[in-house]
């Protein structure tokens, strides 16, 4: 350097800036001793950056980011699954085709025995029977399990059923299997009950207490991307797609649940459950409020709604009194009036009921089904966690 003719600052820029740089390069060099050393030092060069990028951070900034982080990693597992479970029914219908293309060739391939056209030409038509046989062919009969309750858990499990997206869309026949397969399970306060990346067999519908699902970060950190309350379900993740545990689950304070097995879940609730998960995602996807939520938390929120049905002059809510739902119109009409005037209509699609939550104030208008309607709701707690209420805000001044 001294050699060179180089002015005072572009001296004071290779001392200051490029010296540290190059020689914790040349020290990382050494020890490693790397093969083909250009890649390496691009390595180390983006993971120096990242590190001092990480370092400007705020505490706030980390925690949002590593928590970002864990819920991406839910959705790729969830993905993954869904992927990897698409491509199984893919390799089976085809494996299943090759195996109806050779039965058909071997069909076409055999021989008739000789006679068979004298003995069969004169002969009255002879029944078919297309019954199936042999083990391949047979359907296993799935028998429930069934845990004898006393009327006072029956009744208890009826009430923490209703609230529970996964198992509103069931028929009476089907709920009733489901109630007497379910085991009640009570856990003390720091208990766990899911471990992170275990195989998962049951899964579990909170009747009372509060309970943390928490996610291990790469370095040893625990994110908490969600607390479970009354109603709400833990564990189906595992048995809907068939992957590992995503998630731990810590009870917070002294629980009682109920378990249901995966059998159970499979032949029961599985199908209900998607049917009616895939049907409020379409509808949800036209709510214009909703429009800018992915596909994951559209999924979140239809698991959080509940149906509600409305005859022709029925009061939905009324002015004055104190709101604990959100409602989305799904089907039917609905008028809205404030101190008896009329002051929104509305259709599929609309919603109301958010100014109360929002400001924790009493409804500011009564809301009464014009014809026959059907509604979806969310509860006060549901709205505050799964909606974005800064759009809200900014659209409520139509009540104004």
């Amino acid at each position: 350097m001294d050699a060179l003719k180089v002015p005072d600052t572009k001296r004071m820029y290779v001392t200051d800036e490029l010296n540290p740089i190059v020689q914790g390069l040349i020290v990382e060099c050494i020890c490693k001793t790397p093969s083909d050393p250009y890649p390496f030092m691009l390595d180390y060069l983006s993971a120096k950056k990242a590190d001092e990028e990480d370092a400007l951070l705020s505490d706030q900034e980390r925690q949002r980011l590593e928590k970002e982080n864990a819920e991406l990693t839910i959705r790729v597992n969830k993905t993954r699954s869904q992927v990897h479970e698409a491509t199984k029914m893919v390799n089976d219908f085809t494996d299943m085709k090759e195996v109806e293309d050779e039965e058909e060739d071997d069909d076409e391939d055999d021989e008739l025995p000789p006679g068979w056209q004298k003995l069969t030409g004169n002969t009255a038509r002879q029944s078919v029977s297309a019954e199936a046989y042999g083990d391949w062919n047979s359907k296993k009969v799935f028998v429930p399990p069934r845990i004898n309750k006393d009327d006072s858990q029956i009744q208890r499990l009826k009430i923490c059923l209703v609230k529970s997206f996964l198992f509103s869309s069931l028929e009476d026949q089907d709920l009733s299997i489901v109630i007497g397969a379910m085991q009640e399970v009570t856990v003390a306060a720091r208990q766990q009950i899911i471990n992170q990346g275990d195989t998962g067999d049951f899964l579990f519908v909170v009747e009372s207490g509060k309970l943390d699902c928490v996610i291990k970060q790469p370095d040893g950190s625990e994110v908490c991307v969600k607390t479970c309350e009354s109603g709400d379900v833990f564990g189906e993740l595992a048995l809907l797609y068939n992957c590992p545990r995503a998630a731990s689950v810590l009870a917070k304070a002294d629980c009682v649940l109920w378990q249901l097995d995966r059998n159970t879940f499979n032949y029961i609730v599985k199908d209900a459950a998607e049917k009616k998960r895939q049907r409020y995602d379409r509808f949800l996807s036209k709510v214009p409020l909703l429009s800018s939520m992915d596909a994951s938390e559209r999924s979140q929120l239809a698991d959080a709604l509940r149906i509600e049905r409305f005859t022709n002059g029925s009061v939905i809510v009324s002015q004055g009194e104190i709101g604990k739902k959100f409602y989305i119109l799904e089907t039917g009409k609905a008028v809205a009036k404030k101190n008896g005037v009329e002051v929104m209509s509305y259709s599929s699609g609309d919603y109301f009921g958010e100014l109360a939550l929002i400001n924790k104030a009493p409804r500011a208008a009564t809301v009464t089904a014009s014809c026959d309607a059907q509604l979806l709701s969310i509860d006060s707690g549901s709205f505050a966690r799964l909606i974005n209420v800064q759009d809200l805000l900014s659209k409520s001044s139509r009540y104004s």
